[in-house]
């Protein structure tokens, strides 16, 4: 299971949520974790009200 709060800290150089929907595309492509799940909200400056809907779709 992918933790959220893992792959911010992990990923160190994410700087804003469009990051972290990148580096969340990435880990979902190469398919070795099949549940993803959001245990911290992100507190990037320009983190959306529907941040979880597109962590979401951007796993999925």
């Amino acid at each position: 299971m992918l933790l959220l709060s893992e792959v911010m800290i992990s990923y160190t150089d994410i700087e804003s949520f469009e990051d972290l929907v990148l580096v969340i595309k990435s880990i979902a492509k190469t398919g070795s974790e099949r549940f993803f799940r959001m245990d911290v909200k992100p507190d990037y400056g320009d983190t959306p009200e529907n941040w979880e809907d597109r962590l979401e779709a951007a796993f999925y």
